[in-house]
């Protein structure tokens, strides 16, 4: 098998919102998949996040749309480079209008903090000391 990619998929209210929000905190977006319904954010070479606008994420369910505001449907965690990139990226979340839903989280071998964007999306970046993850 080889490299394999993820695409995680969010509905949005507004797209445009969407995208400056994202913007601030440094994310670059794939014009190849982005039109008035959809773009498609760039978290890394294999992690994507494609922000629909609700009204297209519905026909790809049948199901009800999840109110991010009320519930949770996932939390998205992205593994940071050190304290400090985690404190960086939440700090300019919060400047860009997110909120934090959960204190700053020290454990022994980890460090993690997180927002709640425009959207109610919960995202947790974490940040592990080197040679902590015991590949198995």
């Amino acid at each position: 098998m080889g490299t394999t990619k993820i695409f995680v998929n969010l509905p949005v209210k507004d797209l445009n919102r969407s995208v400056a929000f994202f913007t601030r905190l440094g994310f670059k977006f794939n014009s190849q998949f982005t039109d008035d319904n959809a773009t498609c954010l760039i978290v890394s070479d294999d992690i994507y996040v494609m922000l629909l606008v609700e009204e297209f994420f519905k026909t790809f369910t049948k199901k009800e749309i999840a109110d991010a505001t009320k519930c949770t449907e996932a939390i998205i965690c992205l593994s940071a480079d050190s304290r400090e990139e985690v404190d960086e990226m939440v700090n300019k979340a919060i400047a860009a209008g997110a909120t934090t839903p959960n204190e700053k989280q020290q454990q022994e071998f980890m460090y993690g903090h997180g927002f709640q964007d425009l959207d109610g999306h919960l995202w947790e970046l974490v940040y592990m000391a080197p040679g902590a993850i015991n590949q198995g």
